[in-house]
């Protein structure tokens, strides 16, 4: 047995401390870079010391030689040196792999005590030691309060205040790179409706965009583990730069919950992705090893006055008064989708419960209340009603939550506990007229008409790069031998999705004739139409026409000028089959770019309205239009900026395609057509937008 020092000298003062510098998972003041410090209490046993830091294993790695090191110290040493650091055999990281369950529950269970022993002796696991800092220990609450008080908390920002409110950083564990960096001036084509002052002299100065750039290692438990994103963007689409479309939940990305849609990828492992093709980008984070992730994130808009910018005063001007807990300070109370709204409860006992069942819907991420139990805290309060999404607890961001973490803070709160909720407008309408809404899933708002997709009547040509071309087989076959194919997709799954082939099957005939391929989308089989079948519709009519002597079968292929691009995805088609001897085509989906090529006659599109007050930036960028170098391409949205309306909104997504503005194409349109279009727009705009499902890493 070995007795193991702390990592850090005890005794530190809180007064000493600050919450920018401590760290938020182990509550030690430590560079980023380096390992958590703990304060253990027991002796350690020498199996679970590493042989570099020699202290216990922090997230432990099994070498292919027998060795066991944490993490961070051998990836540390394997950047200098390519050998083991015990018997100094040719080692790589990628070769190593996490230790056994057993082990990790084994150091988990070791006993540390709280590090500020000043204030708090607690002593608990070091599993538990995270959830104790964030919400039992009074010094960290201390701390927090603190920098809540000098920054404006993220709750706050939803309520829409005015003044000098960067968004805190506490909910990210990286370290920041860079904060508030210089915007570069816009690239040919981007046009940029979130970043437009106001032309209105009472209006607060939004052009202050603020951003940094963090650091995300993440490192999958199995080698075919899924990280959880959806990506769009690559050099060879106008979106230049590869953006995260959506984070997965239950997944590694989510269980780490640093990344968020809208993140920009810069570099992964310390390789830059700013000339990358999205299927080379899509290779290099589906590596099995770590992923060391660059990410460049946008917190929203850091507002000022007229005023400040020609008087320096320590003291903010004073807010112009709220009208209404809206989303965008002056918004009217009952915008659309809805009004954020603050609701407190007090609870007699810090243990009372408060009678909330929390969901989440499989359509909309976040956290939601599906009901309330009669009799409960929160019935007697009558604030909170059922469907109001929970955007955030005690200052604790939710809008990508889970009912799970909700919870946990509800439990560890005392007895005050503050919510922030979005309302649906519908429900506020209904409280404005005097009806009481019912309790239970009976009280779920149906979707308004225009949420639902449709077959798109907007024509227009592919992005620049990018084409398809059909492909017809004609064959002869028993009518009892099976084509070999599977398929995915149909109108009616989440995407709205044409029907395209996941796998081909080397025992059918169509193997055998080579011309179909994995990705091409079904257009008819024997004259009858596929297209705008749901997946169950595309399945009997194939086997209805599959049971006949001669079989006619039509399909699309899409196609890249980018012949590296294509020699890429099909490099990546044909490795997923080899890894997986089953073909598994349920989980299979082609990469984003596979669908920016099909005609706009396989498209569904579906209209979002926005509203916002004449104050107000819609809060998305876009790039596409008119260019002289690339001629004439569809405007794509490439960001959305926390806090304004197309975040609230939660409906657009980066990559989506905007087709058409309050009804008119956007076909032949330029920047200088554009912008005032969507400047004239001062309350309402309603976007047709198309939304292709982004490559899954």
């Amino acid at each position: 047995m070995a007795t193991t020092d702390t990592k850090v000298a005890c005794g530190v003062g809180a007064a000493g401390l600050s919450w920018a510098r401590v760290c938020k998972e182990c509550g030690q003041q430590h560079e980023g870079s380096d390992c958590h410090l703990y304060e253990y209490q027991d002796e350690v046993d020498d199996e679970l010391i590493c042989h570099i830091c020699l202290q216990p294993l922090l997230r432990p790695m099994d070498t292919p030689c027998g060795h066991t090191y944490c993490f961070h110290c051998l990836s540390s040493f394997l950047k200098e040196q390519d050998f083991c650091p015990v018997d100094r055999l040719r080692l790589q990281l990628h070769q190593c792999r996490p230790s056994s369950l057993l082990v990790r529950n084994l150091l988990d269970k070791l006993s540390v005590a709280c590090p500020h022993s000043a204030e708090c002796q607690q002593q608990m696991q070091r599993c538990e030691l995270q959830p104790h800092l964030h919400h039992r220990c009074p010094v960290f609450r201390r701390l927090r309060e603190e920098a809540e008080k000098r920054k404006r908390p993220s709750w706050n920002e939803l309520k829409g205040r005015k003044g000098d409110g960067e968004t805190s950083g506490d909910a990210k564990h990286s370290a920041t790179q860079s904060r508030n960096p210089t915007r570069d001036p816009p690239e040919p084509g981007l046009i940029n409706p979130a970043y437009e002052e106001s032309e209105d002299d009472n209006a607060p100065l939004r052009s202050s965009l603020v951003a940094e750039a963090i650091v995300v290692e993440l490192l999958r438990g199995e080698p075919e583990e899924d990280l959880g994103l959806r990506i769009v963007g690559g050099k060879d689409t106008p979106l230049g730069n590869i953006v995260i479309q959506e984070v997965v939940r239950d997944t590694l990305a989510a269980a780490d919950g640093r990344l968020a849609p809208g993140d920009h990828i810069l570099e992964v492992n310390d390789v830059s992705l700013a000339s990358v093709p999205h299927a080379r980008a899509i290779a290099a984070l589906r590596q099995p090893s770590l992923l060391r992730l660059t990410v460049m994130q946008e917190k929203g808009f850091k507002s000022r006055d007229r005023q400040s910018d020609h008087h320096a005063s320590s003291c903010p001007a004073p807010a112009a008064p709220q009208p209404s807990p809206s989303p965008h300070g002056n918004a009217p109370s009952n915008p659309n989708p809805g009004a954020v709204l603050q609701v407190t409860l007090m609870k007699s006992l810090r243990t009372e419960p408060l009678g909330i069942k929390l969901i989440r819907k499989s359509e909309e991420s976040g956290v939601f209340i599906l009901d309330l139990l009669s009799g409960g805290l929160a019935a007697k309060d009558g604030k909170l009603r059922n469907n109001d999404k929970v955007l955030a607890i005690n200052g604790h961001d939710l809008r990508h939550g889970t009912p799970e973490s909700a919870a946990q803070i509800i439990q560890a709160s005392e007895v005050r506990v503050n919510f922030v909720v979005m309302r649906p407008a519908d429900a506020q309408e209904d409280g404005a007229s005097g009806r009481e809404a019912p309790h239970g899933r009976a009280n779920r708002r149906a979707p308004e008409p225009q949420y639902f997709k449709r077959r798109s009547t907007y024509m227009k040509d592919p992005p620049g790069g990018f084409s398809s071309q059909e492909k017809t087989v004609s064959l002869k076959k028993e009518p009892r031998l099976s084509l070999g194919i599977t398929i995915a997709g149909g109108r009616d799954c989440r995407s709205r999705l044409p029907v395209y082939i996941t796998s081909v099957q080397p025992v059918g005939c169509l193997h055998r004739d080579g011309t179909i391929k994995r990705g091409d989308v079904l257009l008819s089989i024997n004259g009858v139409d596929l297209t705008q079948l749901t997946y169950n519709e595309a399945v009997s009519a194939l086997k209805t026409q599959t049971a006949q002597s001669q079989v006619a079968l039509r399909v699309i292929q899409t196609l890249s000028e980018d012949l590296e691009e294509d020699a890429e995805a099909a490099s990546q088609d044909q490795q997923d089959a080899a890894d997986d001897p089953r073909d598994d085509a349920l989980n299979w989906t082609p990469l984003w770019t596979r669908w920016l090529g099909l005609p706009s006659p396989m498209h569904w599109c579906r209209d979002i309205v926005l509203q916002k007050t004449n104050n107000e930036s819609w809060g998305f960028s876009i790039v596409g239009g008119y260019e002289e170098s690339h001629g004439q391409q569809p405007f794509f949205i490439k960001t959305i900026v926390p806090g304004t309306p197309a975040h609230f909104d939660g409906r657009l997504k980066c990559g989506d395609e905007i087709v058409a503005v309050n009804g008119a194409t956007t076909v032949g349109m330029n920047n200088s057509s554009l912008i005032p279009m969507l400047k004239l727009q001062k309350n309402k705009v309603t976007l047709t937008v198309v939304s292709w499902p982004g490559s899954l890493v």
